[in-house]
């Protein structure tokens, strides 16, 4: 008998949905060893074993990812289906930096958030939102970070620099006083503006159906 706390796909199944279950924290925890890993080897100023240990941690975090996502696609029911219905799974495997926003899911689906339906969406909407930009502009902060650096010319060069150049780039606000030179660099300032817009846009549509939700209910008590 399945538990009823199991979400089980259509094109998955109850195999892939057990393993699903099983390798969420693991999977969530070695997210957050990745990130911080990955911060302490751009922010920090570490000696060459604490560097090579760094390496390491973000090579095996890393690893479990693509090892999870080939084992799903192995158990699925309707193995190609699964992988055309989830594209995200395959995202957080071609871009390791993008691993952490998992942790929003654990957010997401509290207890807080499973009242009424209607509000209850709009504020898990405007909190993956939020939690989502936050991680993104400091993903991205790292990111360009560790291409400028050593760039010569480069003016992102410390991590305050690029923490406010990601603010600023996120919010499509692009003062221009930091710019990324290398192609890298510019790669990442590229998906972090078009990020900024998507962000800007779903979140301006949730507070203006929330609005509209608001008025409607006002007059209908006026009525």
């Amino acid at each position: 008998m399945m538990a009823t706390d199991i979400r089980i796909d259509a094109w998955g199944g109850p195999r892939q949905a057990r393993w699903q279950q099983a390798v969420d924290w693991p999977l969530t925890i070695a997210a957050i060893l990745f990130l911080v890993a990955y911060s302490i080897a751009v922010i920090a100023d570490v000696d060459v074993a604490t560097a090579d240990l760094l390496r390491a941690l973000i090579l095996v975090s890393w690893a479990l990812f693509p090892v999870s996502y080939l084992v799903e696609i192995f158990l699925a029911d309707h193995r190609w289906q699964w992988v055309v219905h989830h594209p995200v799974n395959l995202l957080f495997v071609l871009m390791p930096l993008l691993r952490p926003l998992r942790l929003l899911r654990v957010v997401a689906h509290s207890n807080v958030f499973q009242n009424s339906a209607g509000t209850a969406f709009r504020a898990r909407v405007l909190v993956y939102l939020a939690g989502a930009a936050i991680l993104v502009t400091y993903i991205a902060a790292l990111a360009v970070l560790d291409a400028e650096r050593a760039a010569p010319n480069a003016n992102i060069t410390s991590f305050g620099d690029s923490l406010w150049w990601a603010a600023v780039t996120i919010t499509t606000v692009g003062y221009g006083d930091f710019t990324p030179v290398t192609l890298r660099g510019r790669a990442v300032a590229t998906l972090l503006m078009l990020g900024g817009v998507a962000v800007l846009g779903v979140l301006t549509a949730t507070l203006s159906s929330w609005l509209v939700q608001r008025v409607s209910e006002a007059e209908d008590r006026r009525k």
